[in-house]
């Protein structure tokens, strides 16, 4: 497994452009394909069960661990809906909460950031599909929040940019569409804002979203295989 998973992650790596960030999502994944990724060159794993998150953290990053020197540069990714109350267990040591779409939750993240003296990242997380099943924010949401954050709220979440997950369809027109108005509300906030990510495009899709902007893809079966 552990050939097949740093093989996979180099192919990935040499078709994505250098300038676009690659979290290899590692979610059902066990600790040993992390280890494999991170040898093989990924730096940034995103997870969508904040238990399995805090079991991996523990097992090979937190000072307690052991070896944490054995995985400098490692950034757990919180992707996927996030609940309030399990933002506490990943607080101290989370580098990016994808998915943020509600006020209530960046008040917890800001609450649980200040308690352990961090500024966490996070990415704004817009609705761009024509599917019920997928969240986010719609344009008039972004605006009132992008306000209040301008008139000092949330002084310990550094939002760093938006994602946005298009609608699963071969359509590429319809999809490339939806990638395009998320492209267009961050070049229409990002440079006063002062964001640098753009997050937009998996396995299905990230040509696509590359094409369209995106500094950042989510690629999980395409490096660890199928679940």
């Amino acid at each position: 497994m552990d050939g097949m998973i740093g093989q996979r992650w180099t192919e990935v790596r040499a078709e994505v452009p250098a300038g676009v960030e690659v979290v290899a999502v590692s979610k059902t994944k066990p600790v040993e394909a992390v280890e494999a990724g991170y040898a093989a060159g990924a730096r940034s794993f995103g997870e969508n069960r904040v238990q399995e998150l805090v079991h991996k953290h523990e097992t090979l990053t937190h000072p307690e661990s052991g070896r944490p020197d054995a995985f400098q540069g490692l950034s757990w990714h919180q992707i996927g809906t996030l609940q309030k109350n399990k933002v506490k267990y990943i607080a101290p040591f989370v580098g990016l909460i994808h998915a943020v779409d509600q006020v209530s939750l960046l008040d917890e993240i800001n609450k649980r950031a200040q308690a352990h003296d961090r500024k966490i990242p996070v990415l704004l997380q817009l609705h761009i599909a024509q599917e019920s099943s997928k969240f986010g924010l719609s344009n008039a949401e972004l605006e009132v929040i992008l306000g209040q954050r301008e008139a000092g709220q949330w002084p310990h979440v550094h939002v760093q940019g938006l994602m946005g997950m298009a609608t699963f369809t071969e359509d590429h027109l319809q999809v490339a569409r939806e990638f395009n108005g998320l492209r267009a509300l961050f070049d229409q906030y990002g440079p006063a804002m002062g964001w640098d990510t753009l997050s937009m495009g998996m396995s299905g899709d990230w040509r696509i979203a590359v094409d369209c902007g995106s500094t950042m893809v989510r690629i999980g079966s395409a490096i660890f295989g199928k679940r």
